[in-house]
Formats: C-alpha cells, sequence, structure tokens
C-alpha cells in the first residue's frame, strides 16, 4: 500500500529532476543518486521509474539501468495521468451527487467538465467507467444520461424485499443443481476477504464480489428469469450500496454468514441454505435501513437472532487467521452490505 501512495510522487520529482537540470535524451538516471536526493529508499525510485518507463519518459537497458527518453525540453508542461484512487474520488463523488439529486438525469460534458473542474480526457474515462457499470449511458452528441437506480430509501427497501423471495426460492427450485467447483472457489474467495481483502480492496470490487456471490447461488437453479432478474436488481442498487459500504465494520459478519450458506450447500442442505440466505438477506436489510431511513416493515428479530447464532457458529470452523481482520475492523455492526 504505501508504495502505491509514494511511487506517483517520486515519479513527479525524477521529472522534476530531469526538468530543473536540463537532462536530455540518453541520460543516464542513476537510482542511488536519486533515492539520496529524494531521501527514499531504492525501492520507491525504482517503482516511480518503471512506471515512467511504461509512459515512455524514460527506458531501461539490462545491467545498465536507466536513461532519460524525453527531455527536459520534451517535459514541459507534462502531467501524470490520475491515480486510480484519484479517479475513484471523482467517480464517487458523481455517485453521490446523484445519489443525492443534485445532478439531473440528462447533463452534458461541458456542464461536468465545469462542476468538477476536469479536462474533457480524464471526464471522458471516468463516464466510459461509470457507462460499464450501467448507470450512465452516452448520448448523441455530447450529452449522457443517468439510467434508472435505486436511488430513494423506499425503492432500495423494495429491492431487498424482493431478494429475499426470489433467492431462496432460486435454491428452491426443482432444477437446482449445485456446482462444487464454484462453491470451492467462492469459499476461497470469502477466505482471502476475512485475511484482509476487506481493507485492501474498493468498494467497487467488494461490490462486484459480493454481487457475484449473490448471483452464482441464483444460477445454481437454472432458471435464466430467475437469474437475470436478481442482476438486474444488483445493478439498479449499485449507488446505494457504494454509498453504505463506507462503513466497511459490518463486512467480516456479512463474509462469515456467506460462509455459513456455503457450508450448508456442501452438505446437500439446499433447504437450509435456502433458509438461511433468507435470513441473511432480511438482516442486512434491517442493518442498512438504519443508514438509509427505507425503515423495515416486516418483523426480522427473531431472524436476526437466528442469522447471528448460525454464522458464530460458522466462524468457529473457520481457518483462525481469519478472526484477526474481523477484530481490527471491529464487531460493532451485525451483518454487512448485501
Amino acid at each position: 500500500m504505501a508504495k502505491s501512495k509514494i511511487s506517483p510522487q517520486i515519479a513527479l520529482n525524477i521529472i522534476d529532476h530531469i526538468r530543473l537540470n536540463n537532462l536530455r535524451p540518453d541520460d543516464h538516471l542513476g537510482e542511488k543518486l536519486l533515492a539520496d536526493l529524494f531521501r527514499v529508499s531504492r525501492g520507491p525510485v525504482n517503482a516511480a521509474l518503471k512506471v515512467l518507463e511504461q509512459m515512455d519518459v524514460v527506458r531501461s537497458e539490462p545491467n545498465r539501468g536507466f536513461f532519460v527518453r524525453k527531455g527536459a525540453e520534451e517535459l514541459q508542461g507534462f502531467q501524470l495521468p490520475p491515480t486510480e484512487e484519484e479517479s475513484d474520488d471523482i467517480y464517487f463523488t458523481i455517485a453521490e451527487d446523484r445519489l443525492s439529486g443534485r445532478l439531473p438525469d440528462r447533463v452534458s460534458e461541458s456542464e461536468l467538465i465545469r462542476l468538477y473542474n476536469l479536462p474533457r480526457g480524464r471526464l471522458l474515462k471516468i463516464l466510459s467507467r461509470i457507462a460499464e457499470d450501467r448507470w450512465i449511458e452516452r448520448l448523441p452528441g455530447h450529452g449522457w444520461e443517468f439510467l434508472p437506480t435505486l436511488t430513494s430509501p423506499e425503492a432500495y427497501a423494495e429491492g431487498y424485499r424482493f431478494r429475499a423471495v426470489i433467492e431462496p426460492a432460486a435454491l428452491r427450485e426443482p432444477t437446482c443443481r449445485l456446482d462444487p467447483v464454484a462453491i470451492r472457489s467462492a469459499r476461497t474467495q470469502q477466505m482471502a476477504l476475512l485475511n484482509g481483502d476487506l481493507l485492501r480492496l474498493s468498494r467497487t470490487q467488494l461490490f462486484k464480489i459480493n454481487s457475484e456471490f449473490h448471483e452464482m447461488l441464483v444460477g445454481f437453479s437454472g432458471n435464466q428469469f430467475f437469474l437475470d432478474a436478481v442482476k438486474r436488481v444488483n445493478r439498479v442498487r449499485r449507488l446505494m450500496e457504494y454509498r453504505v459500504t463506507l462503513n466497511r465494520g459490518r463486512l467480516p459478519q456479512q463474509t462469515r454468514e456467506h460462509i455459513a450458506i456455503l457450508d450448508r450447500l456442501e452438505c446437500g442442505d439446499t433447504d437450509g441454505a435456502a433458509e438461511f440466505l433468507e435470513m441473511h438477506i432480511r438482516q442486512a436489510w434491517r442493518v442498512k435501513s438504519d443508514a438509509t431511513g427505507s425503515g423495515v416493515n416486516a418483523p426480522l428479530e427473531e431472524n436476526s437472532q437466528k442469522v447471528r447464532t448460525s454464522a458464530s457458529t460458522a466462524e468457529q470452523s473457520s481457518p483462525n487467521e481469519a478472526a484477526g481482520t474481523s477484530q481490527s475492523m471491529g464487531h460493532e455492526a451485525e451483518v454487512g452490505a448485501e
């Protein structure tokens, strides 16, 4: 993590070094000299030089090190592209503005450039990413239209009630066929989350993993209509989930409950898995209703207690190293973002 944050700054320092010293193409860039100059170890300098090599600012030769490719004159006005973290900040700012009603259904590129103070090229990259996530699409010309999403607490609650019905029903379908390979792969992924990925991955990555887990369960039904319906709900609930998963304290419990579902499936207990899945979704909705104001219109306390008890049993059967991450993230919440 430290390297990913320091390398862009070191890369900027190297570019400034080339400019200030009026270096020319083929001039040598000594790693030790640069490390001493910037008061860092050679590791970050080497990482930054590799980044600049990918951008054709420098080049490397085996056993000889790095050399200037673009001289001081060519680097005047040169800027590094934004980091993934910086792009995420803009991405989630747009998402929050859309959820809060500050952005209308249709916007022009010039409006967004002015609003977020972005160069057109950088804005288009972010808009393309949003389009890939299917909550905006390009209009003819330079306009964009936001696609329907769950932006109200009421609609968000309706999505959870729908999932609490449809997902367990999928596991009870007569055509349901479990995939042992997919289940083992899902278990490996969920354990990786408990062992540190919950802290390392971005909100978009966590949402993707969570959605794919539930779509896998529904996919076992063999009924394409079930799967298409759940995929659509996952698509339109994306923005609300980004807002809710700002607090990652709930995520370890969510992950342990996923593992408890997999335990039942691996034992061939699809009915037990379906029952636990329904309680799992309804409990997640109960917790999130406090964050979104969506309210709860069904009694959930009995189900919630069953979820906590079953998940606690699953945790005891999981490897011990998973507990460390859970403790570091806190136990104050009962269930994670679903």
